[in-house]
C-alpha cells in the first residue's frame, strides 16, 4: 500500500461548507497513522495557527495552505463577463517561511482588494507572490478542470503552461475521484496532459467532512449558507457522499492506476518544511524622544510623575518603583507600557472617560504613576507580580475600559499613531450552539417554525445537545414519537459546535511593529471593518500585542452625569478627588438601593449589600469578590458576614496570618492573599508565589505535590511547625478555588463607589444620565423610571415645548428625552428643538407644522409625537390632533413651498405676525380612552408614563403575596411562583398532538415575562386568556434559557382571586400594640365583613410571633379596608395567602 498525505482539506473555517473541526481532522490523521496533513480552507487562513499547534502536538507535520479563488481577469473587476465564472479554485501550500508570508499576503489581498462574492486573487498577484508555494490545479471548479469539462483542451493547455512557468516543479495537476461524471471525463485527459507537459500528478480527496455518514451534515450546512431547504431542487449541493477523510488504503484503491499521484502527495509533504516561531513577542515600535531608549524614557516619565501621585516619596515607594522598572526592563515590556500610557493620555486630554483599572494591571505602581490606572496598589496591597511575573513568560494583558460612545476615537488615534497597516481589530467566530443548530436544521428540513421553536426552547441555554437529550423527558418523548424530530437531532448534533460566522471582536485591537500582513492575514467584514484573520488566541501564539479597548456604558453614564452637574449645579466635580468615606454613599449601598449602580444592581447583590452593610471602601472590594458562585455556594459568604458583624470569632491558624487576613476577617478571599502567605510564611518570591497561586487554581496533583513540598520547606525555615504548615497549605488550596483577583475587584469597586456616590449626592443628574444610557432598552428604561418614582423623582412625559433630545434635569424633575420615542429620529428632534429655541414654544399642531422642516419631521414622526403625549401641551387633545394632522401638514407644506419661492402665503399675510388660536378648526370628537393612551405610550416609549393599566389595582396587588417579575430573575430553576399581571402578545399554537396551547407575555408593575400554557391547562383556562385581561398566573419558573419564563399551572382572573379560600393576615408590632386604638381597630374589622379568615400576628422586637385566628370574624378585602387598617398599624401590616 502506498503512503498518502491529504493535501486538500476543508475544516469548519470554510464557513457553512466544511463539516469537521480542526481537532477532528487532526485526530483522524493520527488514527490513520498519517505523517503529514494540510489545511486548505476556502479563501482564508482562519484556522492556520490552531491547526499548526494541534497537529504538532499529535506528531503530525502541519502544512498550511489555502484554496484560493482566482478571478478570471483582474481581481479589481467586480462584474461577470458572459460565459465566465466569478472565480476559479486553486490549491496553494506553503513550503517555507517565504511561502507562508506570501500566502498571508494573498489571503489578505482576496478580502481587501478582490472580494466579489468570494475573496479573489488574480494571476497578476500570484505572479508577484508565488515564491515558496506549491500549487495544485484544484477541483472541478479549478480553471483547468472547468475548461476540460467544456472540451476546451487548447485553453486548458495554456493555463497548465502558465502555472508551470510560474511555479516550476511546484505545480501539480490535481486528480480527484468521488464518482462524479465530470471527473470520469477529465481525469484521463489530466493524466495525458501530465505526460505531455511534464507536470506531475497528485491525488487529493477535497475533504469536506470526516466520514461518509457526515455528508448529510455538509449538505445541511450548504442549505443554511444559501437559505435553501433539502427539498429545493436547484440548490447548491455535492453530487456524491465521497468527500470524506479517506484512509491511505482507500486512496490506494482509488488511484492504483496512477501510483505516482499517491507518492507525490508524500513528496509534496516532504517539500513543505515550514517551521513557525511561536512564542516570540513583537511589540509595536514606540518612538521615544532623541537620546532615550524605551527603558530610559519610561524611567524618565515615572520619575517626573511620581511626585504627582506621592507628594512624600517613602523608601517603600522608591523600592517598589525600582523593582517594577527592573522587571519591565528585563522582560522587554517598556514599549508596551509607553504605548498604553500614550493612548490613555490622549483620551484623558480629550475628556474621554477611562476606567480606573481593570484586571491585574491595577497591581502595578508604574501603571498608577503613569495614569494608566487610578488605583494606588500600595494602599490596597496589590502585587505587580500578579500582573507581570518575571518567573513566567506569559505576555502581560492590559485591558482598558473606555466610555462606549467615544471608544472609536481612541482606536483611530492608535491607527494614526502606529500606521493604518499596522493596526486592526480582531476577528471572532460564532459557533453553532445547540439551540441555534436545532433551529437551523429544522428550517432546512422544512419543519414548521412553531414546532422547531418549541423544541429549541426545551434545550437549556449553554447546554450541549447530548446533555439536554439525557436530561429532558420532553425531548426524549419527542424523538421517540416523531421520526423527523429524531433526524433533526441526529443532524444537529453533527453540526453543533462548528463555526458558523465571522465577526469583529467587541474589544480586541492588535498593534504590530510593522505591516500586519507580515504576521497575520487580514479580513474585511460585511460591515467593511478590517480585522485580522487570526482570532485572539492565535495572535497571542504568534506574539502580537493584543489589547482590549472595552466600551463600558457605565463610563458614559458617569460622563453624562458630570456634564449635567456642571450645567445644573455650576460645579466641576472630579470623581478622582471625592472622599471614599462619604456617608450618604454607604447609606445607599447598605440599604441596597443600588439600581443603576455599577456591578451591584442585581437583586442578589442588593440582598448581600443589606446583609454586609459596607462602611468602608475595602468592604465594597470584598463584596465584589464574594458575589460569585464559589463563595455563594460554599457558605463562605455567610461566614464572612458573620465575622464582619462580630457574630463569629475571627481565628488565625498562625499569628503571621493576622496582618495578611485581618481585612477579610480571617477568610482567604483574594488570590493576592495566597501569594502573600507564601511570601511571608514560606519565603517565596512574589513571582514564585504567583506560580503557586496558579497551581492551586488548576488543582493538578503533580503540581500541587511539588508546591506543597516547597512550601513546607520554606515554612520550616521560618520556624513554623510542619502540622501547622500543612493545615495552612490545605486552607490556601481550599480557598484558592474561590479566590478572586483583588486588583480587578478594586478597580471595579471604585467604579461602583463612584456611581453610588453620584446616586446618593446627585440623584437627579445620575438618574437622567442612566435613563439616557438605556433609551433603546425599554425593560431597563421602565425599571429605572420606577426607581425614580421610589426616589421621589418626577419623570415627566415627553413634551414638545419642554423636552430636549435626551433626558434632562429641570429643577426637581427629569424631562423625558424626545429621542427615546420610537419612529422619530435624532436629526428630526434636533431640528424641532432648534426651531423652538429660535421662535419660542409651539402653540398648536398648525403652528408646529408651519415652523418645522416637514421633510425631516414627516407625518409618521408627528403621529408618534401625538400618540405618545408629546403634543398634550398644545391646544386640542390627542384625538383632535390626529384628526387634523393631514390638514395641518398639507397647509404647512404650501406655506413652506411659497416661503422657499420668496412668496408670502395668503394664510401668513392674513395672520400677520401674530399666532392665531386655531381651536375652532378642531372637530368636536371625544378623546381616546385612557387604556388606548396607555397602549400608545407602551408602543412608542416602551413604558407607561401617564399611568399603568394596573394602577387602579396597585394597592391590592401588593398584598397578595405575589412575586414581582423583576424578582424572578434571582430565583432558582423550578421555583413555584405567583404573578399578577396583564396579558399581552397572546399567541395560540397547536402542539404535536394538534391541541391548542398558548404563549403570552405577562406584565406587572415592574416588568414582563413569557408564560407558556400547555394544552391541558389551556383547555381549562382558555376563557381567561384575553389581551389586556388582568390575571394571576401560578406556575413553575423555567430558567433554562437566556430569558426566564413561567410554565403555567393555574390561571385565575383577578376579579375571582378575592375568594373564601384565602386567609387575611394582620401583623401588629410590639410598638404598635402599646399605643393601639383598639376601638378603632375593632370598628374597621366589623365594618368590612366578608369571606376571609382573619389571622392576627403579634410580633415583638426579636421577631418572635404569636398568631391568633378569629373563629367568628371574617373580613372583606378592599382598598378602603387596606387604607383604614394601614392608618392604624402602618404600611405593610397585612397580606393575603392561600388556605
Amino acid at each position: 500500500m502506498k503512503e498518502f498525505s491529504h493535501l486538500h482539506i476543508h475544516s469548519d473555517y470554510s464557513l457553512l461548507d466544511g463539516a469537521c473541526s480542526i481537532s477532528q481532522l487532526v485526530n483522524q490523521a493520527y488514527r490513520f497513522d498519517m505523517g503529514a496533513l494540510a489545511l486548505t480552507d476556502h479563501g482564508n487562513l482562519f484556522g492556520a495557527i490552531d491547526f499548526y499547534t494541534k497537529a504538532k502536538k499529535r506528531g503530525i507535520k502541519p502544512i498550511i495552505g489555502c484554496e484560493v479563488y482566482v478571478a478570471p481577469a483582474s481581481r479589481f473587476r467586480k462584474r461577470k463577463q458572459k460565459g465566465e465564472g466569478a472565480a476559479y479554485h486553486l490549491t496553494l501550500l506553503a513550503k517555507d517561511k517565504q511561502g507562508y508570508c506570501n500566502l498571508m499576503e494573498l489571503a489578505s489581498c482576496g478580502y481587501l482588494e478582490g472580494f466579489y462574492y468570494s475573496p479573489r486573487v488574480d494571476k497578476d498577484i500570484l505572479s508577484q507572490k508565488g515564491d515558496g508555494l506549491v500549487a495544485l490545479s484544484g477541483c472541478l471548479k479549478g480553471e483547468i478542470a472547468s475548461l476540460l469539462v467544456q472540451d476546451d483542451l487548447e485553453r486548458a493547455r495554456k493555463v497548465c503552461l502558465f502555472y508551470r512557468d510560474l511555479f516550476g516543479d511546484d505545480f501539480y495537476l490535481e486528480l480527484q475521484s468521488q464518482g462524479l461524471e465530470e471527473q470520469k471525463k477529465i481525469n484521463p485527459v489530466l493524466i495525458e496532459l501530465s505526460r505531455e507537459l511534464s507536470i506531475p500528478l497528485v491525488a487529493t480527496n477535497d475533504v469536506h467532512y470526516l466520514t461518509r455518514e457526515d455528508a448529510i451534515a455538509q449538505d445541511v450546512l450548504l442549505c443554511i449558507q444559501t437559505g435553501k431547504t433539502l427539498e429545493d431542487k436547484d440548490r447548491l449541493r455535492f453530487s456524491s457522499s465521497e468527500f470524506y477523510f479517506r484512509s491511505s488504503k482507500e486512496m490506494d484503491e482509488l488511484f492504483s492506476h496512477t501510483p505516482e499521484a499517491l507518492s507525490n502527495s508524500v513528496a509534496i509533504a516532504d517539500k513543505c518544511s515550514l517551521k513557525m516561531e511561536l512564542g516570540k513577542v513583537y511589540l509595536p515600535l514606540y518612538q521615544t524622544p532623541t537620546g532615550y531608549d524605551l527603558d530610559q524614557y519610561l524611567r524618565k516619565l515615572c520619575e517626573e510623575k511620581l511626585p504627582h501621585r506621592y507628594p512624600e516619596i517613602s523608601p517603600q515607594i522608591s523600592e517598589r518603583m525600582e523593582r517594577e522598572l527592573q522587571i519591565i526592563r528585563k522582560m522587554g515590556y517598556a514599549g508596551y507600557f509607553l504605548v498604553v500610557w500614550d493612548f490613555i493620555r490622549y483620551a484623558k486630554e480629550r475628556k474621554i472617560v477611562v476606567g480606573p483599572g481593570r484586571g491585574s494591571v491595577a497591581g502595578s505602581l508604574v501603571a498608577y504613576v503613569l495614569g494608566i490606572t487610578d488605583i494606588d496598589p500600595l494602599s490596597y496591597g496589590l502585587f505587580f507580580e500578579r500582573f507581570l511575573n518575571p518567573e513566567r513568560t506569559a505576555m502581560p494583558d492590559i485591558d482598558i475600559d473606555i466610555e462606549d460612545e467615544r471608544r472609536g476615537e481612541v482606536i483611530e488615534y492608535v491607527r494614526q499613531k502606529y500606521g493604518q497597516d499596522n493596526v486592526a481589530q480582531i476577528i471572532t467566530f460564532g459557533t453553532m450552539a445547540a439551540r441555534a443548530a436545532v433551529r437551523d436544521v429544522g428550517r432546512v428540513l422544512g419543519m414548521p417554525y412553531g414546532k422547531v421553536d418549541r423544541i429549541a426552547k426545551f434545550i437549556p441555554f449553554n447546554r450541549e445537545l447530548r446533555v439536554a437529550l439525557e436530561e429532558s423527558s420532553e425531548l426524549k418523548e419527542l424523538m421517540e414519537e416523531d421520526e423527523k424530530v429524531r433526524s433533526l437531532f441526529e443532524i444537529a448534533q453533527r453540526i453543533e459546535g462548528l463555526t458558523r460566522h465571522a465577526s469583529t471582536h467587541a474589544a480586541g485591537v492588535v498593534i504590530a511593529p510593522d505591516k500586519l500582513t507580515h504576521y497575520t492575514p487580514l479580513y474585511r467584514s460585511s460591515k467593511d471593518e478590517i480585522t485580522t484573520q487570526y482570532e485572539m488566541h492565535s495572535l497571542e501564539n504568534i506574539g502580537l500585542l493584543k489589547m482590549d479597548f472595552l466600551g463600558l456604558k457605565t463610563l458614559n453614564v458617569i460622563n453624562h452625569a458630570l456634564k449635567l452637574i456642571r450645567k445644573n449645579k455650576r460645579k466641576e466635580l472630579d470623581l478622582d478627588e471625592v472622599s471614599l468615606e462619604d456617608e450618604p454613599t454607604y447609606q445607599v449601598l447598605s440599604r441596597g438601593e443600588t439600581l443603576g449602580v455599577f456591578q451591584v444592581e442585581s437583586r442578589g447583590m442588593q440582598d448581600l449589600l443589606r446583609k454586609l452593610k459596607p462602611q468602608k471602601f475595602e468592604d465594597l472590594i470584598a463584596l465584589l469578590a464574594l458575589y460569585r458562585p464559589g463563595p455563594l455556594h460554599s457558605r463562605m459568604v455567610d461566614e464572612f458576614i458573620s465575622r464582619r458583624h462580630g457574630r463569629s470569632e475571627v481565628k488565625y491558624l498562625h499569628p503571621k496570618l493576622e496582618p495578611i487576613l485581618k481585612e477579610t476577617y480571617g477568610v482567604i478571599l483574594y488570590q493576592e492573599q495566597v501569594m502573600q502567605i507564601a511570601n511571608v510564611l514560606a519565603g517565596f518570591s512574589l513571582g514564585e508565589a504567583d506560580i503557586l497561586r496558579r497551581a492551586m487554581g488548576k488543582k493538578k496533583p503533580k503540581l500541587m505535590d511539588e508546591q506543597r513540598e516547597k512550601f513546607l520547606e520554606g515554612t520550616g525555615r521560618s520556624g513554623i511547625q510542619p502540622s501547622a504548615a500543612r493545615r495552612i497549605f490545605e486552607l490556601m488550596a481550599h480557598f484558592a478555588g474561590y479566590g478572586f483577583n483583588k486588583s480587578h475587584s478594586t478597580g471595579y469597586a471604585l467604579i461602583a463607589y463612584q456611581t453610588a456616590y453620584l446616586k446618593a449626592n446627585y440623584p437627579l443628574e445620575f438618574m437622567a444620565a442612566l435613563l439616557n444610557s438605556e433609551r433603546e432598552n425599554t425593560d431597563k428604561l421602565a425599571l429605572y423610571i420606577s426607581e425614580c418614582k421610589r426616589m421621589g423623582i418626577l419623570v415627566l412625559a415627553p413634551n414638545i415645548n419642554r423636552s430636549l433630545t435626551s433626558f434632562s434635569v429641570a429643577g426637581d424633575r427629569i424631562d423625558f428625552g424626545l429621542t427615546a420615542i420610537k419612529n422619530v429620529g435624532e436629526s428630526a428632534m434636533s431640528s424641532i428643538i432648534e426651531e423652538r429655541g429660535r421662535d419660542g414654544s409651539f402653540t398648536s399642531i398648525f403652528d408646529f407644522c408651519r415652523r418645522v422642516n416637514l421633510q425631516m419631521v414627516n407625518k409618521r414622526v408627528i403621529q408618534s409625537l401625538i400618540r405618545c403625549g408629546a403634543f398634550d401641551c398644545l391646544s386640542g387633545h390627542r384625538s383632535q390632533n390626529l384628526a387634523v394632522m393631514d390638514q395641518a401638514t398639507e397647509e404647512a407644506s404650501l406655506v413652506q413651498r411659497d416661503r422657499q419661492r420668496g412668496q408670502l402665503s395668503f394664510l401668513e399675510a392674513l395672520e400677520g405676525s401674530e399666532k392665531i388660536s386655531p381651536t375652532q378648526r378642531f372637530p368636536s370628537i371625544e378623546e381616546v380612552p385612557g387604556r388606548r393612551k396607555l397602549l400608545w405610550e407602551k408602543e412608542l416609549l416602551g413604558i407607561y408614563v401617564s399611568g399603568h393599566p394596573l394602577d387602579r389595582y396597585r394597592k391590592r396587588i401588593t398584598h397578595y403575596l405575589a412575586n414581582s417579575v423583576r424578582d424572578l430573575r434571582t430565583m432558582k430553576e423550578g421555583s413555584r411562583v405567583r404573578v399578577i399581571g396583564v396579558v399581552n402578545n397572546l399567541t395560540l399554537k397547536r402542539d404535536r398532538k394538534g391541541k391548542m396551547m398558548a404563549f403570552l407575555r405577562l406584565e406587572d408593575l415592574t416588568s414582563e415575562i413569557e408564560v407558556v400554557t400547555f394544552s391541558r391547562l389551556y383547555e381549562e383556562f382558555a376563557s381567561y386568556l384575553e389581551e389586556g385581561k388582568l390575571v394571576l398566573v401560578g406556575g413553575r419558573l423555567d430558567m433554562a434559557t437566556d430569558s426566564p419564563k413561567i410554565v403555567a399551572e393555574k390561571i385565575i382572573p383577578f376579579s375571582k382571586i378575592n375568594g373564601s379560600n384565602q386567609k387575611l393576615h394582620v401583623n401588629i408590632s410590639e410598638e404598635k400594640w402599646e399605643n393601639i386604638d383598639l376601638k378603632r381597630l375593632k370598628d374597621i374589622v366589623h365594618s368590612h365583613k366578608g369571606r376571609h379568615a382573619l389571622y392576627l400576628h403579634l410580633t415583638n422586637s426579636k421577631e418572635q410571633r404569636v398568631t391568633i385566628r378569629s373563629k367568628t370574624i371574617k373580613v372583606g378585602f378592599s382598598d378602603e379596608f387596606i387604607s383604614q387598617l394601614e392608618d392604624v398599624l402602618g404600611e405593610g401590616c397585612l397580606w393575603l395567602s392561600e388556605e
